[in-house]
């Protein structure tokens, strides 16, 4: 789990076994981000619950959690993890800003609001000057779907 914790997105497969972070079983802790990115995913209290009696669960009850994005069945589940992702590139969406926006996010949590709103209009600034913002609010007056060739 603390490997998929350091992921932007976790996707599973359900009814394919269980996860969490049971090393408190082993006399020691989860030390390899998990402390850390258990409890700013899921607040201190459930972090702390699930660490300190080491309890593991399915990844559908993950997914309840939020620790999962999404559950696929095992029929199709390559296909459905493929077509997932592909939401995330041209010319559905711009590449770009999906990078901008995860930049913003993961280093926008590390500061301060104040720069972290800085960061962001520095960033959306970027884009404004991009081919792909032109094409999308194009794309929006005139009631059709962007095609983004992320340039």
């Amino acid at each position: 789990m603390e490997i998929a914790l350091a992921a932007d997105i976790r996707l599973a497969r359900r009814d394919a076994g269980k996860t969490g972070l049971p090393e408190v079983a082993l006399g020691v802790l989860p030390g390899t981000g998990g402390t850390q990115r258990l409890s700013r995913l899921i607040g201190k209290s459930r972090a702390i619950e699930l660490m300190a009696t080491g309890r593991t669960m399915s990844f559908e009850e993950a997914e309840e959690m939020g620790l999962v994005n999404q559950g696929f069945e095992r029929d199709g589940f390559f296909e459905n993890v493929v077509a997932y992702a592909r939401q995330f590139l041209p010319p559905q969406r711009a590449s770009r800003a999906v990078g901008y926006i995860k930049r913003s996010v993961c280093s926008g949590m590390e500061m301060p609001f104040s720069e972290g709103l800085a960061l962001e209009r520095e960033l959306q600034q970027h884009l404004f000057k991009s081919e792909d913002a032109k094409e999308g609010l194009a794309a929006y007056v005139e009631k059709r779907t962007p095609h983004f060739k992320s340039t």
